[in-house]
């Protein structure tokens, strides 16, 4: 991951109370944490041992239940 600049927001006393961050360098962390949350959904259905179906039928099933 690129090395961000780093701007802060700060208090009276000086104290960082927040981060100001390009709308380029917020897009590339929501996507790595999209594709972490992605990863770690996987790694947990991996982990759950439970009965596995293709895709194409979970989808099916999903518009079926909407």
């Amino acid at each position: 991951m690129p090395a961000f600049k780093h701007r802060y927001l700060v208090d009276e006393e000086g104290a960082r109370v927040g981060v100001v961050l390009d709308l380029d360098e917020y897009q590339k962390l929501l996507e790595a944490r999209e594709e972490l949350e992605s990863i770690r959904a996987f790694d947990a259905a991996k982990a759950s041992n439970d009965e596995t179906i293709p895709f194409e039928q979970a989808v099916a099933e999903i518009e079926r239940n909407r």
